[in-house]
């Protein structure tokens, strides 16, 4: 489900580039190209279009994103967690309830004789 999602918003952030390149700062831009002709949509229609529609996608990518971290799994749930106090062991750990003998010394041992002047 996050990946398709996810594939949603990387189409609609593309569609909201191309939206975004098309569209002039000084109100121009794909309205210019009908000037001579504007049988099927008028100057202003066009520019209406596009505004709603860069605000429709923006809009769209930022709910599928909080949707997205919504749906997505947390972190830690799939193990349940300790109580205080107690000590779980791993499944393939090995038993350390045996004692294991003390390790030796590693200090150089005394001499038992005393130096000789």
């Amino acid at each position: 489900m996050i990946a398709l999602i996810t594939i949603l918003i990387v189409i609609a952030a593309i569609a909201l580039v191309l939206i975004v390149l098309v569209q002039n700062s000084k109100g121009g831009g794909l309205s210019s190209g009908f000037s001579s002709s504007n049988a099927i949509m008028g100057v202003r229609k066009t520019t209406d279009f596009l505004e709603k529609a860069t605000w429709g996608l923006a809009g769209f990518i930022m709910v599928m994103s909080i949707v997205c971290v919504m749906i997505r799994p947390k972190a830690g749930t799939g193990l349940p967690k300790p109580e205080i106090g107690t000590q779980t062991i791993p499944a393939g750990a090995p038993d350390m309830s045996t004692t294991l003998p003390a390790p030796a010394s590693t200090t150089p041992a005394q001499p038992t004789t005393p130096p000789t002047e």
